[in-house]
């Protein structure tokens, strides 16, 4: 077992772990709650960059519902964020469950 070998490749995938993970924080993803009326778009790193809320869903007595479809759909654009970004990792990763990525 040649150590120096595996350790050039330990660093060459850590590196390439590092790329993916900056490039997929620059990507973002949507999520559509409510048939259309709230969509949520956010980075695969979690961020939420927009919330776009269709005005028919605005009802001063109802503020509860709107509250619910906003909470939903940030919660949906998080996860499917979370989501493709693991997907990337294992792809690079061969599946190797490697802690904290």
């Amino acid at each position: 077992m040649n150590i120096a070998k595996l350790m050039k490749q330990a660093q060459q995938m850590q590196a390439g772990l590092a790329a993916k993970q900056e490039e997929l924080a620059q990507q973002t993803v949507e999520s559509t709650v409510g048939g259309g009326k709230v969509t949520v778009t956010a980075t695969c790193a979690g961020d939420v960059v927009s919330i776009k809320i269709d005005p028919s869903v605005v009802d001063p007595s109802d503020v509860e519902f709107l509250e619910e479809l906003v909470l939903k759909g940030v919660q949906e654009a998080i996860n499917t964020g979370k989501d493709k970004t693991a997907a990337e990792i294992k792809k690079l990763t061969g599946g190797l469950g490697i802690p904290g990525l």
